[in-house]
């Protein structure tokens, strides 16, 4: 079993910065994808960034050219780095470790952490 912690929350002024911090602890031999979700109070949660197994990255269009997400030297880290931030950014952001279903004991699961809040004021 795996286990996520999120980190690097806090409260900033409109156009700061932020890095969040995912660390995955745990082993698996399946390929998963390590994506950043985030759910604002009363609104459904939603895809941010990711890396696939192959380590090409997507990231959802509200945070493009502002949002960066990398992994550590050490495959068990996912960052986010979030420049220009907006009041619009402020939500809870959750870890995603989505294990790729590829047969025998590697089954489509999905791990997540508690989250961090991000608060953004204008």
């Amino acid at each position: 079993r795996l286990h996520v912690v999120e980190s690097g929350g806090g409260s900033v002024q409109a156009g700061g910065s932020l890095r969040l911090t995912c660390t995955m602890s745990g082993y698996t031999d399946c390929n998963y994808e390590m994506n950043w979700y985030r759910q604002a109070p009363g609104e459904e949660r939603e895809f941010v960034s990711g890396i696939n197994p192959d380590g090409t990255t997507s990231t959802n269009d509200p945070v493009k050219g502002r949002f960066t997400v990398s992994q550590g030297t050490s495959k068990n880290i996912l960052y986010l780095d979030m420049n220009s931030l907006k009041p619009d950014d402020t939500a809870t952001y959750y870890c995603y470790i989505e294990i790729k279903y590829s047969g025998g004991h590697c089954l489509p699961v999905v791990y997540y952490g508690e989250g961090t809040l991000v608060t953004i004021s204008s």
